[in-house]
């Protein structure tokens, strides 16, 4: 059950030292208010804005977190401490990072200024520490979850992340995200009791005060998950009114208060304050209230347990390591500023006469608003002291992964993508253990329907809690589970949000600790799209990781429509900072493999994504050349965009060029052969990365410049694919939205034709599908000929 923390309980220290403790926590905590209310005003109607667009910024969501944030830095953290802050409460972390010394103050007149201070906190765009990068909702607030598995998992393997907590500060309308419930129930977390979430419980969204959201709800639903719930629900000032004789009564009048009542009270005049309280029922309280002064009175009004220091200090003392835990801190938004509890005060900002009364109140100078501690002050002394106890040491700079360009691998027979994508994984074990030990894979409960399953027996899976595999003795089970601190494989629950989110922190070990890891997430291709935004996040925030997509497109015919994605070679082509290709033939798995590889845990790196198809295509189509240096020239190629399959060698140009991609290859080469016994030639074109060849384009154009998967890619795979002198009438196939290639047209301004999915699909064979999308060997027959006609 949930624990409310009470003042009724013993004082944490001999009163008189608890007092000057806490009126210097209260001196620092009203700093950081008015620093972070600063840069909002700085940002708003002090910088020059010619166009007068919104800025922005939130004083109010600052306001609420002041105290626990103070409480946190000032006395609470530890250097090994990460703390995720939620996105409104980006200025209170420079403000303090600022009185730490970790920010020139100066900065703090940047914030939303390019260049500058970013709007929410950024591990890669922010000049002073910021341990997670939050701003999409809910996705910053479950980021110290998967943090604290990646550290486990780098101690485990060798590395040395250390301990500490794992904070978030989350806002209590970031509940109503799936992203956290997914995150939280997961079985992995159960033992981590590193975690601690704190929920700023202001009962305010961007609208309104929320009626119905209730602590006592919320906390049922951590609690049946495993969590420890701890409530700082009100502070010393109210708990003194509530242990007066008839105090049990007020608790119960403003504990059975709704929201918005309660709300209410805090911007009623002296008159109605009273009035308010005793309504209805409740005249008895008359009695009580008639011996509480009104400054008293409305100063324990908002006196709640999130605004009181030595209610938050038992709130941390009472946390059970053994476990995750949530503290639910009731908090007011605008806490200490004119707009206080006012339910649209989301993004009200203090106008310059409110900012120039705020600032006589707290003894600030507006012309000079960043102003720090005197160093001989007892804030000045406390800061420095928490400054040399937070102080972290440099993180060890990560050597690049330096994997071999070619295992060597000849592959024949009929083979498919994805199988070819453990088939290298095993094969990296043998020609390249140091860099196969770094490998961890990731699934959200899909292993051995993605073709991992001799990896997972090789490897074995990774557990916070090894566990006992009760089938290892039984002859019929293939895929063996062997749970331990060792494995090299972790399986989440079915949620791609979780999958992404993990793969985002354990694409991130190589800046946290200098420990790079090469984390590999396999999740179907179908649900890319619901993955992608968090998945963009943790580029965003700095992750390098590889995402393999499997099985793919309406190749996965029976399936029907609900299975068979058509969006995801755009995502691909689309993407900033990603590395993105569809092979068609299973060597060309094993180059892109270890390409993407070479490419994460660095700086400036980049994460990858392989789109893998279940579809069975006879190797030797491939033609690989035997001879060396015409196989490095291939697989340049491969890395690089795309390469020449079929070619008539002649002098003259083709009469077209078909470009396919992936599963569609076969297809393609069915339509040349036909073509071909008709007397008409064409070039057959295998894309393997629709990305880098627009890129190249665009270098061309003089609109951007390449970044290549392949070290000295660039302009010259559009020579060497779609040379000027062979230009003829093009037609483009995959099993995806057909515009992902029809960039491609431009590149010789020929005419065009792009055949792809572009309608949702449905169950049948696979020639029915691929006919029903007009993506099969006679369709693409037909465009060439009409192409060739139009030309």
């Amino acid at each position: 059950m949930s624990v409310t923390i009470s003042q009724t309980a013993s004082p944490t220290s001999e009163p008189g030292t608890l007092a000057e403790r806490d009126a210097v926590l209260g001196a620092i905590e009203q700093r950081v208010l008015w620093l972070s209310t600063a840069s909002i005003h700085h940002a708003n109607h002090v910088r020059p804005n010619p166009l007068g667009l919104k800025v922005g910024g939130h004083q109010a969501s600052c306001a609420s977190m002041v105290t626990i944030m103070t409480q946190l830095w000032f006395e609470q953290l530890r250097s090994g401490d990460r703390v995720s802050v939620k996105p409104h409460a980006s200025p209170v972390l420079h403000a303090i990072n600022a009185i730490l010394g970790e920010l020139d103050p100066a900065a703090l007149a940047g914030l939303r200024e390019f260049g500058g201070l970013q709007s929410y906190p950024s591990r890669t765009k922010d000049p002073d520490p910021v341990d997670y990068s939050t701003g999409s909702v809910g996705l910053g607030a479950t980021a110290p979850l998967w943090g604290a598995i990646a550290r486990r998992y780098v101690d485990d393997h060798g590395g040395r992340a250390g301990t500490g907590r794992q904070y978030a500060l989350i806002g209590d309308a970031e509940l109503d995200e799936g992203a956290i419930w997914e995150a939280m129930g997961d079985p992995a977390v159960a033992h981590l009791g590193e975690l601690v979430w704190i929920v700023d419980f202001n009962r305010q969204s961007l609208d309104r005060v929320v009626p119905a959201v209730s602590v006592t709800k919320l906390s049922a639903m951590f609690e049946a998950a495993g969590w420890q719930v701890l409530v700082a629900k009100y502070g010393r000032l109210l708990d003194g009114l509530f242990a007066r004789q008839g105090g049990e009564r007020l608790r119960a009048r403003i504990d059975t208060m709704t929201n918005p009542e309660y709300q209410r009270l805090l911007r009623s005049s002296d008159e109605q304050l009273v009035d308010r309280i005793c309504a209805d029922s409740w005249e008895d309280l008359r009695a009580l209230l008639s011996d509480v002064g009104l400054a008293e009175l409305r100063a324990a009004v908002g006196n709640l347990g999130g605004h009181d220091h030595d209610t938050l200090r038992q709130a941390f003392e009472a946390i059970d390591d053994e476990r995750p835990t949530v503290i639910f801190a009731y908090t007011v938004k605008g806490r200490n500023l004119p707009m206080e509890g006012h339910p649209q005060n989301h993004s009200a900002q203090l106008n310059p006469t409110q900012f120039e009364q705020y600032a006589a109140s707290v003894g600030m100078d507006p012309a000079r608003p960043f102003q720090l501690f005197e160093p001989d002050t007892a804030e000045g002394r406390l800061s420095a002291e928490r400054a040399a106890q937070l102080r972290r040491e440099p993180v060890p700079a990560a050597g690049a992964f330096t994997p071999p360009s070619d295992l060597g691998w000849v592959p024949r027979g009929t083979s498919t993508t994805q199988a070819a994508l453990g088939r290298t994984l095993l094969d990296l074990t043998r020609r390249a253990p140091d860099i196969a030990e770094r490998v961890v894979t990731v699934s959200p409960d899909v292993s051995s329907s993605t073709n991992l399953g001799g990896w997972v027996n090789k490897a074995k899976v990774w557990s916070a809690a090894p566990s006992r595999d009760w089938f290892d003795d039984d002859p019929e089970t293939i895929l063996h589970w062997e749970e331990s601190a060792q494995g090299r494989h972790i399986e989440l629950g079915i949620a791609e949000t979780n999958l992404v989110g993990l793969l985002g922190e354990l694409g991130a070990t190589w800046s946290r600790w200098g420990f790079p890891l090469v984390p590999i997430g396999v999740v179907y291709d179908p649900f890319i799209a619901r993955a992608l935004e968090p998945w963009t996040f943790g580029m965003y925030a700095g992750g390098q990781s590889i995402l393999v997509g499997t099985p793919s497109g309406v190749t996965l015919a029976a399936e029907g429509g609900a299975h068979q994605s058509l969006l995801t070679p755009a995502i691909g082509l689309q993407q900033p900072g990603l590395l993105s290709y569809e092979p068609a033939f299973a060597l060309e798995v094993e180059w892109m493999l270890l390409e993407c590889i070479r490419r994460i845990g660095v700086p400036g790196g980049s994460s990858a994504y392989l789109r893998l198809s279940t579809r069975p295509v006879q190797q030797d189509l491939a033609a690989v050349p035997a001879l060396p240096e015409a196989r490095e020239l291939r697989r340049r190629q491969v890395l690089a965009g795309g390469y020449l399959l079929r070619s008539p060698h002649s002098d003259q140009p083709p009469h077209a060029t078909i470009a396919a991609m992936g599963a569609l290859v076969p297809e393609a080469i069915a339509a040349r052969d036909t073509l071909a016994e008709a007397g008409v030639h064409v070039d057959v074109l295998c894309v393997t990365n629709a990305g880098l060849l627009f890129e190249a384009l665009q270098a061309r154009t003089g609109q951007g410049s390449v970044q290549s998967g392949g070290a000295d890619a660039g302009e010259w795979i559009l020579r060497d694919i779609l040379p000027a002198h062979r230009a003829a009438p093009l037609v483009t196939v995959l099993d995806g939205h057909p515009h992902t290639l029809s960039f491609l047209a431009g590149v010789n301004g020929v005419p065009s034709a792009h055949l792809g999915v572009s309608k949702l699909g449905q169950s049948g064979d696979l020639e029915s599908v691929y006919r029903y999308h007009g993506i099969d060997a006679a369709s693409i027959v037909r465009a060439v000929l009409r192409g060739i006609a139009q030309g």
